[in-house]
């Protein structure tokens, strides 16, 4: 994306803030002209409102150096041959979870799909149920042990018995940044030659623009490409309930702000609204996620994993390692390796977000 000067140099108080984290791996400039302002857009705080944790797991870079040689390996013409290649399926990144519920359906699974989850019994390590509700009926699924990877929020809120009271109040004191993504068909074969553009100004209100087809080494369909905004907002927001025609106005006046071509026709848009997109991490957060992680960790015949459970922002590989390591401390005989899993979630805390 283009950048712009954007206002001054964010503040923090204590001796560590979001600010001087990135501004020490980074540099002032960068961080004034790009993460400050693209921080705002994307978690709706000021730099000075997040939590220093934010600024560690958020940059994959810990040097200017470091940031240039990727930048410059992702330019078409400069990058080496054979460097930062990697795998995306034919049919589109959804093709990764469909050949996983195919396989796991095979293997026996049964999927609920459509349905809210509603309450979750725990009764001290002699079974539990979890009950769904679906087109106004519910159903109660009896269970040795659930694994949730529900927003840890709503979690807390549903299982009962019901959580202390501190638990509850530090469940109140969190939350996450919704998201809404917009999608632009284009009757052209491709837009431009990159897969993502970053727009850190404030001005426009999309974060990313990305091209789902570059970064396939296919060129199907010749006549057809897709755009993908995306636009984080709170579900409060009058983002969050405007029609797809109107959120596709708002990407195609953004991208004309950009400086971007856009000649092509918009043949169709289409939207997908993400309610828990983002944790958002503000100063202070981690008592309040101990808290509740506690009390969640306590509980017998429960297991929280993935990126709404542990309250991280982690990629896509992150959430299906957790997942891999669930799977291995389960026992044959259905048992669960409470230690071997402790030494996982250490692991997990290492994890550092790739853009």
């Amino acid at each position: 994306g283009r950048r712009k000067a954007g206002g001054g140099r964010a503040g923090g108080d204590g001796p560590e803030s979001f600010a001087s984290v990135l501004e020490a791996g980074l540099g002032s400039t960068i961080c004034r002209d790009f993460y400050f302002p693209y921080v705002e857009k994307i978690w709706g705080l000021k730099p000075e409102e997040v939590s220093p944790v934010q600024a560690h797991r958020r940059v994959s870079a810990g040097s200017m150096g470091k940031m240039i040689r990727k930048v410059l390996g992702a330019v078409p013409g400069l990058k080496p041959e054979g460097a930062g290649v990697f795998y995306y399926p034919k049919s589109g990144f959804g093709e990764i979870t469909e050949a996983m519920a195919t396989a796991a359906e095979e293997a026996g699974a049964e999927f609920v799909l459509g349905s809210e989850v509603t309450r979750v019994a725990l009764d001290g390590g002699e079974g539990c149920s979890v009950t769904v509700t679906a087109a106004g009926k519910e159903r109660v699924l009896d269970a040795d042990m659930v694994w949730s990877t529900i927003p840890v929020t709503t979690l807390a809120g549903i299982i009962t018995p019901a959580a202390p009271p501190e638990v509850a109040a530090a469940a109140a004191e969190i939350g996450y940044r919704a998201m809404v993504l917009v999608y632009l068909v284009l009757d052209t074969g491709r837009f431009t030659e990159f897969d993502a553009h970053y727009f850190p100004e404030r001005e426009i209100p999309i974060t990313r623009l990305s091209e789902p087809k570059n970064y396939s080494a296919t060129s199907e369909p010749g006549d057809r490409t897709v755009l993908c905004a995306e636009l984080p907002c709170a579900t409060t927001d009058p983002e969050w309930w405007m029609t797809d025609g109107e959120l596709a106005d708002i990407v195609k006046k953004s991208i004309e702000r950009a400086g971007l071509p856009m000649e092509a026709k918009v043949v169709e848009a289409a939207t997908r609204r993400l309610p828990h997109a983002y944790p958002l991490y503000r100063r202070g957060y981690e008592e309040s996620i101990e808290r509740i992680d506690g009390w969640l960790g306590s509980l017998e015949n429960l297991l929280v994993f993935g990126r709404q459970g542990l309250f991280v922002h982690d990629n896509t590989h992150h959430a299906l390692f957790m997942a891999y390591s669930a799977a291995r401390c389960l026992g044959p005989d259905g048992s669960f390796d409470r230690a071997r899993w402790g030494e996982m979630r250490k692991v997990f805390e290492t994890h550092v977000v790739e853009d």
